[in-house]
């Protein structure tokens, strides 16, 4: 194995903090994609429970947690400093926020008729209350989450605050959150967003994957 190899599934957001984050890295990695409903022997191989993102590095140690693959890349090749130690710490604090908290959430009003015991306007009512909380940070540090500019949170909790908007984007942009709006909106108009997201054939077993990130690639269909 010359690469690292990165198996991925285009539209879960875990997956695709960790390839915003490879990405930007600039870290060459053998890119997999995967169907999830056929997960490939060698991916379950390398980490049976199962969860995309899965991570082999060349020296056979694998990383099957999405933060834990952000902090891989970044900790070789941090060119736009999101690991900044300025906000290091809250930042930390926001993403297990979000992924304890926000997350089961978003589950339940995505996926509402699966969760029967409230309506789905009640959980997305509990997602409003997260996502009312973003855009008073972002508003009061004038343009992120914890700072003007972006550092490992934005990338971190983007894919979430993406996929909540994406269940009802009227709703979404009815809502009184300007600046989370506005920084959803430069996310998903940028070209490291674009290039995260370009559409790969699955991988097939005895084949090698696509090489990533390639920067060049015009703004995929998201």
């Amino acid at each position: 194995m010359t690469s690292p190899i990165l198996y991925t599934f285009r539209r879960c957001p875990y997956a695709m903090r960790a390839r915003l984050a490879v990405a930007a890295s600039t870290i060459k990695v053998e890119l997999r994609e995967i169907i999830l409903k056929n997960k490939p022997a060698a991916m379950l191989e390398a980490s049976p429970k199962g969860t995309v993102p899965v991570l082999l590095d060349t020296d056979g140690a694998v990383v099957d947690e999405s933060l834990d693959i952000m902090h891989w890349a970044l900790k070789q090749s941090d060119p736009e400093g999101w690991l900044d130690a300025s906000y290091y710490e809250s930042g930390m604090q926001l993403i297990g926020q979000n992924d304890t908290a926000f997350k089961p959430w978003l589950d339940r009003y995505k996926y509402a008729d699966r969760y029967p015991e409230h309506p789905m306007s009640y959980y997305r009512d509990q997602c409003a209350d997260w996502l009312s909380e973003l855009d008073h940070k972002i508003a009061s540090n004038g343009g992120g989450l914890l700072a003007s500019h972006y550092v490992l949170a934005d990338y971190a909790l983007f894919p979430f605050v993406r996929q909540c908007a994406h269940v009802d984007k009227a709703w979404f942009n009815a809502q009184p959150w300007p600046a989370l709006q506005q920084w959803l909106t430069h996310h998903l108009e940028s070209d490291l967003f674009g290039a995260v997201m370009h559409r790969y054939q699955p991988w097939e077993a005895g084949t090698q994957g696509v090489m990533f990130p390639q920067m060049s690639e015009s703004l995929a269909d998201c």
